[in-house]
């Protein structure tokens, strides 16, 4: 099986399950809010996004770095198994203890710091469940990860509906998400007895040292990224309060759910282009240039159609108390094209040992973040942060692509050409789209029909997508 066929097996696989996962977080993300209502819905959106934050002390970038290692020698599989687990124990114990301080200083309510503190320990179990589904990723299994993602989503469908029906309130909620990764780590956990061997903790304090000290540039990376994406809320919820964050993130969780297409191609190309790095650096960039490509075809009409439609999809998935949030997913959707293209260039840049590039760029975005916030969260609100989102994300990929460019993967001259082709082909379904102005469930099929006739008309597939498709098929 060739490379092509790999990546697209591992892709079709990861893709069954997070299209699983995505109509469970559909439904349970519709419950919960609905549920919770605004003001509650909000302490939950602060719980989980400063927990976020800090919980990146729980992994310190070993996941990422463990992958691409792993991914280059699988031999020190069990001696990373072997070390790791405990280690990451360790720095879980140490964050509840440091979660608990800092929200008891900030003078938060007992409601609040319970729920962080139930969500401080869900955070610990995705760690860990990160670190084992990336042992996988190194050996190009994405079975086990797929299975664990489904068997996860589905118990919180599951655990929120017994919430809701049992009317337990706010804390049952986050315990619901605690204990749906607690089975989800208890299944991959046994998945990985069975493919390399009971672990046998190891204390070895050099290479954890050495661990740790490679870690820190994916480590800071992960940190910087998280705090200017989620620091938006909790700077809300300070700023402006619950309600607020509420609305925020009701159309943030929309949005979350566009970005899978992130996550599907995140999980499969990070250990591939590792791999590629030391056999195939042709391929490598072949990849990298295609994944440009594809992002922009995939999603750039999924951003225009929720834009046109965000009023009508608010209001589908939540209830009219949700209204407010339509104009602030109106903005956030053009993340997602953003975030997709950005995330493939630091996928490339750490495989080929430029991890420090993306430290770099995220500590840079991070803080440009949090100052715009201030800014903008009083004047605009919800709006604010959205507004600030779009352009942290702008910036990440100015400085990546200005980084690759320093590298012998600066994308052909034949990907600048293409784009334009395809904001072209966007622009007339868009146009359409607008001036027709039909119903949404209408709007799906002509609007695939519209692009389909503008990605021929624009001539955007070229040979190298035949090849690709001859590959796929083993022709």
């Amino acid at each position: 099986m060739n490379e092509i066929q790999t990546l697209f097996k591992n892709v079709s696989l990861v893709t069954s399950a997070q299209i699983i996962t995505n109509i469970c977080a559909f439904i349970w993300t519709i419950m919960i809010a609905r549920y919770l209502g605004v003001n509650d819905y909000g302490i939950l959106s602060f719980a989980i996004s400063f927990t976020v934050i800090l919980g990146m002390g729980t992994d310190l970038g070993m996941s990422a770095y463990s992958t691409r290692e792993l991914s280059k020698n699988r031999n020190l599989t069990k001696k990373f198994i072997n070390n790791i687990i405990p280690f990451k124990i360790i720095l879980s114990i140490i964050l509840f203890i440091i979660v608990t301080i800092v929200l008891s200083l900030l003078g938060y309510n007992k409601l609040v710091i319970e729920v962080s503190l139930i969500l401080v320990i869900e955070n610990a179990f995705i760690c860990m469940i990160n670190f084992l589904n990336g042992v996988f990723q190194a050996h190009e299994n994405q079975k086990y990860y797929a299975i664990g993602t489904i068997l996860y989503s589905i118990l919180l469908v599951l655990l929120t509906l017994i919430t809701i029906f049992l009317k337990l309130g706010l804390i049952a909620v986050a315990l619901s998400y605690t204990l749906a990764y607690l089975i989800n780590l208890i299944y991959i956990s046994l998945k990985i007895n069975k493919e390399f061997g009971i672990p046998k903790f190891e204390l070895n304090l050099p290479f954890w040292k050495k661990t740790a000290l490679k870690s820190i540039p994916f480590g800071l990376s992960i940190f910087f990224y998280a705090i200017y994406f989620s620091i938006d809320v909790v700077m809300i919820q300070f700023l402006t309060g619950n309600y607020a964050a509420g609305i925020y993130n009701s159309a943030y969780k929309i949005i979350s759910v566009f970005t899978a297409f992130y996550v599907i191609y995140n999980v499969v190309i990070f250990p591939l282009m590792s791999k590629l790095y030391s056999r195939n650096k042709n391929l490598l960039k072949l990849s990298f240039e295609q994944s440009i490509k594809y992002s922009i075809l995939i999603l750039l009409p999924i951003c225009i159609g929720v834009y046109l439609y965000s009023p009508y999809l608010i209001n589908l998935i939540y209830t009219e108390e949700y209204a407010l949030a339509s104009d602030p997913m109106q903005i956030l959707i053009w993340t997602v094209i953003f975030l997709f293209i950005n995330g493939v260039a630091s996928s490339l840049l750490n495989a080929i040992d430029k991890e420090i590039s993306v430290t770099k760029t995220y500590t840079i975005v991070a803080f440009f973040n949090i100052i715009l916030n201030y800014f903008t969260i009083p004047i605009w609100t919800y709006n604010g942060a959205a507004i600030t989102t779009v352009f942290s994300e702008i910036l990440v990929l100015a400085i990546m692509l200005y980084c690759i460019s320093k590298t012998e993967y600066k994308p052909d001259h034949s990907l600048i050409k293409t784009v334009p082709k395809l904001i072209i082909s966007n622009i007339i379904l868009g146009v359409v789209l607008y001036y027709i102005n039909v119903s949404f469930w209408i709007a799906i099929p002509i609007g695939l029909i519209i692009y389909i006739i503008s990605l021929f008309i624009t001539k955007s597939i070229d040979d190298t997508d035949k090849y690709i498709i001859r590959e796929l098929l083993g022709k």
